[in-house]
């Protein structure tokens, strides 16, 4: 049987053991520093031994972050200021230039989204960046990209999430709205005109050729008009009567030569 002074040590070992194990999940990893020292290679997953005060450990998570920029005041190229905001989705590709190159990769990540946002959406129009959303979400995340990828960031995708316009440009592109479905409804009501006219020249040159169709028109207008329960009463007069009538009159209307 052991003394117990020969027990402390132990026990002391075994604890130290027990607190250098460390646990890494399947999306973790473990930079470790020896003496200050880092390792090159990342630890884990699964179970690692980190002796401290010797050794220390910086957990690092691979999966995808979900960061909203916050809104920026944004002057577009014609002279607009709009407030956009967006969010960021990036993924740690290698952790060891995470911990090393930036002193806080979330902060660092962050600041570099805001002033990008700001700098890229201010070479834009307004109309580009209301009708353009795609075209500027990729060209944001490849300008993003570019500045975080030697810390060991992978941006995968940047979507600007909403612009707030001024009250007055909300009105004056309310009235630019109406004008644009006036001008379509004036269009599509000409060009109906048009078409109605080149029918209607297209029947009479028919009618013209065909005498006898002016007569079945009237007839079918009459069936039409009988077929409702009124008290209208329709007699057809052919216009042949009254320019025969009218060529009438001016004969008797001209002077006998003398």
């Amino acid at each position: 049987m052991l003394e117990p002074v020969f027990w402390i040590p132990i026990i002391i070992i075994v604890i130290y053991l027990l607190s250098s194990i460390k646990i890494l999940a399947e999306y973790e990893r473990g930079v470790v520093f020896t003496l200050g020292r880092v390792d090159r290679q990342p630890r884990g997953p699964g179970i690692i031994l980190v002796f401290g005060p010797v050794q220390r450990m910086m957990r690092i998570s691979l999966r995808i972050e979900a960061m909203e920029v916050p809104p920026q005041d944004v002057v577009t190229r014609d002279n607009v200021t709009v407030k956009v905001n967006a969010v960021v989705y990036f993924r740690v590709m290698e952790p060891v230039k995470a911990v090393i190159e930036v002193a806080n990769f979330l902060y660092a990540t962050s600041q570099v989204a805001q002033t990008t946002l700001r700098s890229v959406l201010g070479e834009v129009e307004l109309d580009e960046l209301l009708s353009q959303r795609e075209k500027l979400n990729i060209r944001l995340q490849a300008v993003l990209d570019g500045h975080t990828g030697p810390w060991g960031i992978k941006v995968t995708m940047v979507e600007v999430k909403q612009v707030d316009l001024p009250d007055q440009m909300i009105r004056a592109i309310a009235r630019q709205a109406e004008a644009e479905r006036e001008r379509r409804a004036k269009i599509i009501h000409a060009e109906g005109e048009y078409m109605a006219a080149e029918k209607l020249s297209m029947a009479a040159e028919l009618i013209q050729k065909q005498p006898a169709a002016i007569q079945l028109r009237y007839l079918q207008t009459l069936v039409e008009i009988g077929s409702e329960k009124n008290t209208t009463v329709v007699f057809p007069l052919p216009l042949d009567i009254i320019s025969s009538l009218g060529r009438a009159l001016d004969r008797l209307g001209e002077k006998p030569d003398k």
